[in-house]
């Protein structure tokens, strides 16, 4: 673990877990080795039993609460963080996913006092910057956010994550060379950040610059070879270039990783049917209708509300 070799942590804590089933740390250190995989779904049990065992343990409470966030399991994200308001309401990363959180869950109160707090915690700093941008961006409030993400990079220019968050707010903004020069930017401050350059990728490749969108994707593949994303792009690109067969190991990549996501069974069908195998392409169009159908509203709901990158919330806290 102190080397980050975080699946490689897993075996040993398994097998002292089998030693020590009463020991609850071996269980954190079990969510946490999951956690810094952003494998969060496989994290919760392990921090959820080592709450359970200890009710008033910070650090499984607060990572817990971030898998819930991440997951979008936003009321209980809320109900699991709320009780540590008196240890962490100095803290913006806190308030930031408490009220985001809050909003999500309609729980009005708790929202507006987490709001008001962000707002008075630590008001001027980078840092309040940052976060107050997040939230504007969480609510599609595009230049509000670039006028906080622009006041804590004049204030502190290599604050982690700051030129991210000024990417994603450009992207969204449709202004494709903006983002670009911030992704940049922040790929210099944070050069092993994965998801810089699955942006990057996105937008080289709308920016029809195939070849620098399919350099950034490996990039980010090789940092982070669970990146959905960065797969699905490839496939876009390859079958821009006609070139099929490497389509379909993308495009299978990506749907060993997430075999639920619609787009992902659409565009295989569709590098299928491409490569002459018309009855499987046809198979897997009638899979993504059907798995359409079948979650249409929780789809309709990630649509509207749409979760974000946030990796500045993944940084170590303890």
């Amino acid at each position: 673990m102190k080397r980050k070799q975080w699946a490689k942590a897993l075996g040993p804590l398994r097998k002292a877990e089998q030693l020590l089933p009463r020991e609850a740390g071996i269980r954190l250190n079990i969510g946490l080795a999951y956690f810094r995989q952003n494998e969060f779904l496989k994290a919760i049990p392990a921090f959820e039993s080592a709450l359970r065992d200890q009710p008033d343990w910070l650090q499984p409470r607060y990572l817990l609460g971030l898998c819930y966030f991440f997951t979008e399991r936003w009321a209980d994200a809320a109900n699991t963080l709320e009780p540590l308001w008196a240890q962490e309401s100095a803290q913006p990363s806190y308030l930031y996913v408490l009220s985001i959180a809050a909003h999500r869950a309609h729980k009005k109160d708790l929202d507006e006092r987490a709001t008001a707090q962000l707002i008075k915690a630590d008001e001027g700093s980078p840092e309040f910057h940052l976060f107050m941008g997040k939230a504007h961006l969480n609510l599609e409030q595009y230049d509000m956010a670039l006028a906080d993400f622009q006041a804590a990079a004049d204030a502190n220019p290599t604050l982690t994550f700051v030129h991210f968050n000024l990417g994603l707010t450009y992207l969204k903004k449709q202004d494709y060379e903006h983002a670009r020069d911030e992704f940049l930017k922040d790929a210099a401050v944070e050069p092993d950040l994965a998801l810089n350059y699955d942006e990057l990728g996105d937008v080289y490749s709308l920016l029809r610059q195939d070849s620098n969108a399919e350099k950034n994707y490996r990039e980010a593949l090789r940092r982070d070879p669970r990146l959905v994303n960065s797969y699905v792009g490839l496939t876009k690109i390859y079958q821009r270039e006609e070139k099929y067969r490497q389509a379909l190991r993308a495009i299978d990549a990506a749907g060993n990783l997430d075999p639920g996501r619609t787009d992902i069974h659409y565009l295989r069908g569709q590098v299928l049917i491409r490569l002459g195998r018309k009855e499987e392409g046809k198979k897997e169009m009638e899979t993504s209708v059907r798995i359409d159908n079948q979650r249409r509203d929780e789809r309709e709901k990630q649509v509207e509300g749409g979760m974000l990158p946030s990796p500045e919330l993944l940084q170590d806290k303890q």
